[in-house]
């Protein structure tokens, strides 16, 4: 059950991104399977993200449709969900989609010094942050200085 159940989950989308899954996220933290009950435990990028509850309503729906019907959604905030869970398919994806993806292990880099953020349409670094919130609150807005195109930069947390 406990496969069944993970293979269904790994599936759900982010509401927010829909070309990333909640395992490429890092959101999906894990899923048990104990007397016949599964228990999915997930962690939000940011307390308070809106995404959550549907993210959680969609794992209820794909669990139903892999016909596990006892199952519990927990959110964990500890420890807080960083930008180091999201999986290398899925920095692809955020890059192929048009988002910047983050850097492994870059949150603590970006408070000593310039943040160096590459287009992902380009590739250029010469970039530039236009504002600290881009189309949801966990990216910024930013526009690549060579080819002039503005872009999501999914920010390092």
């Amino acid at each position: 059950m406990k496969q069944r159940a993970l293979a269904a989950v790994s599936e759900v989308c982010d509401p927010e991104i829909p070309v990333l899954t909640i395992a490429d996220l890092g959101v999906l933290r894990g899923v048990e399977a104990v007397d016949g009950r599964v228990e999915v435990t997930i962690t939000p990028t940011y307390s308070g993200c809106p995404a959550m509850n549907m993210m959680a309503l969609e794992i209820e729906l794909a669990l139903a449709r892999a016909g596990i019907s006892d199952a519990t959604i927990r959110t964990v905030l500890h420890p807080a969900w960083t930008t180091d869970w999201m999986s290398e398919e899925g920095r692809r994806k955020l890059r192929d989609y048009g988002i910047a993806p983050p850097s492994p292990a870059s949150g603590r880099r970006a408070l000593f010094g310039r943040e160096v953020v590459a287009c992902p349409r380009c590739g250029s670094e010469d970039t530039e942050r236009l504002a600290e919130f881009g189309s949801t609150s966990c990216k910024a807005l930013w526009r690549c200085r060579s080819c002039r195109e503005p872009f999501d930069y999914f920010k390092c947390h």
